[in-house]
């Protein structure tokens, strides 16, 4: 197994990931350093042993924080957590393609982009929904838009885990997903 797929699952201090959106991730190197600079605990090593010119050490694949980092309250308003919180689908038709957002009173209309305002659309939806409102082009969404918890977020997510999750993280998350070996 080569370092680079040995990335590290960060956890804050008590023991729950920094974040599962996108996954708290760090590549071995920054892992291993934040070992030597005293951040972090090792709690799960993977197999694989790193050399240099004076020791040897196995590639931590679960660490800890030694300092509790305080989470956000509000998620941030971004494309993907705008997705995230609609299941990534489109709000008129359900497409799970091609995915833009549209502003249901429309920028050119005075619409602001944010929570409220801001739905998943897919490509064409957004297209055929254009600068009109919701009423004028008869397009309703299919949930109101609404500004999420971190927490909702979080929920949402568990419905979609990433590609690559490492059978030393199994305790630490919370998806019904197969764990890589």
């Amino acid at each position: 197994m080569a370092p680079e797929s040995c990335p590290a699952l960060v956890l804050n201090a008590d023991y729950r990931p920094l974040s599962y959106f996108p996954l708290s991730l760090w590549p071995w190197q920054e892992a291993v350093k934040a070992v030597f600079m005293d951040r972090v605990n090792i709690v799960s090593e993977y197999e694989r042993v790193v050399h240099s010119a004076s020791m040897s050490m196995r590639l931590p694949s679960v660490v800890s924080l030694k300092r509790y980092v305080q989470p956000s309250r509000r998620p941030a308003f971004t494309r993907f957590n705008v997705f995230l919180r609609d299941h990534f689908e489109c709000q008129y038709c359900g497409d799970e393609h091609d995915l833009t957002f549209d502003h249901l009173i429309p920028r050119s209309r005075g619409g602001l982009t944010r929570w409220d305002n801001v739905v998943t659309a897919c490509a064409t939806c957004n297209l055929l929904k254009g600068g009109r409102l919701a009423k004028e082009a008869a397009m309703f969404p299919k949930v109101h838009p609404f500004e999420p918890t971190v927490v909702h977020l979080q929920r949402a997510g568990q419905a979609f885990p990433p590609n690559h999750l490492h059978e030393s993280w199994r305790d630490f998350l919370y998806w019904d997903a197969p764990l890589d070996p």
